[in-house]
């Protein structure tokens, strides 16, 4: 039994926290947890789907007003969650609202109304639609790319975060706009629709919630570690080797990589470009071979490299 109080932990049964609040049936769905889960706890049940436990609790305890701030967040699996959550609301909670909300405001005394109704719900959809597509085609792909190691300096989520909002506000407009000012009686199935509409409505602003909360801190800490990594990465590679009188079978990997680049055919220009170094690092570069190896032209330095095995001559387009 959950406590009222309580979080909920990995050790708490399934069946106890879907109890306590019906509303995590949608979690379970959107973490692919299929029912008969006996009495299995949080921790074997999320083992057992390859569930991150941790990701799966902290959502679970938001949507539970509980306090969540003590779960990390696997922001793979939490994506994936989000994309299932995208695809219930577009593809089967909105289009299910609309079909009751057709049937239930036929009236023969507010035809008109009725269609201004539908016309209000189809607009809304397409806002909600198009808000959920950017992220699924901007936000979770920008997301992969700091998960692979790359920080794009076209968007940042803090670019996502403080235009976010819910959608719900014009759920809750509609809402009130039978509640207060339709005049037609309430029959079962306008009923129904108004019951889906306030449950989407809770829904979406729960949803907003899990990418405000947990999506959005955990991407900010992503970006800065990967930030810091490319960073120093960039530093690595851009140090600038001391003149050396050392024996030419001393060269550095970056050194033969360079030369090769040279017999190549290439300018220091497209050579910095593709090895993603500065103009200025690639010439001192070339300086300090030239004093390292005492062969100051591009020809001396091609065939050089021919005899020492650092280009293969067919590589080299003579001119």
């Amino acid at each position: 039994m959950i406590q009222t109080s309580a979080i909920y932990t990995a050790s708490d049964r399934i069946r106890d926290i879907i109890e306590d609040n019906g509303l995590l049936l949608l979690v379970l769905s959107r973490f692919k947890i299929p029912f008969g889960f006996g009495n299995g706890t949080i921790q074997t049940v999320c083992a057992d789907k390859n569930i991150d436990c941790p990701t799966f609790l902290a959502v679970a305890n938001l949507v539970s007003n509980r306090n969540f701030s003590g779960f990390p967040v696997h922001l793979p699996t939490l994506v994936g969650y989000l994309k299932e959550a995208h695809s219930y609301i577009l593809d089967f909670s909105l289009p299910c609202i609309k079909a009751t909300l057709v049937q239930g405001v036929q009236h023969p005394q507010l035809t008109d109304v009725a269609l201004y109704i539908i016309k209000f719900f189809d607009d809304y959809m397409e806002e909600v639609r198009k808000h959920m597509t950017f992220e699924n085609e901007v936000v979770f792909p920008y997301i992969d790319q700091l998960e692979n190691g790359v920080c794009s300096s076209d968007f940042r989520i803090k670019d996502f975060s403080t235009k976010h909002n819910s959608m719900a506000a014009k759920l809750t407009e509609l809402k009130d706009l039978f509640l207060q000012h339709y005049p037609i009686p309430n029959t079962r199935v306008l009923n129904q629709a108004l019951f889906s509409i306030m449950a989407c409505d809770e829904d979406l602003i729960s949803h907003c919630e899990i990418e405000n909360s947990l999506l959005v801190p955990a991407v900010e800490a992503l970006e800065k570690r990967t930030s810091y990594l490319m960073q120093k990465q960039t530093k690595e590679k851009d140090v600038i080797p001391s003149p050396s009188n050392e024996k030419t079978g001393t060269l550095s990997e970056r050194e033969k990589e360079i030369i090769r680049l040279v017999a190549q055919g290439l300018s220091n220009k497209e050579i910095a470009d593709q090895l993603c170094l500065s103009f200025h690092t690639i010439t001192t570069y070339r300086k300090n071979l030239s004093t390292k190896l005492n062969l100051h032209s591009t020809a001396a330095l091609v065939i050089y490299a021919i005899l020492h095995n650092i280009v293969d001559p067919k590589d080299i387009e003579l001119k």
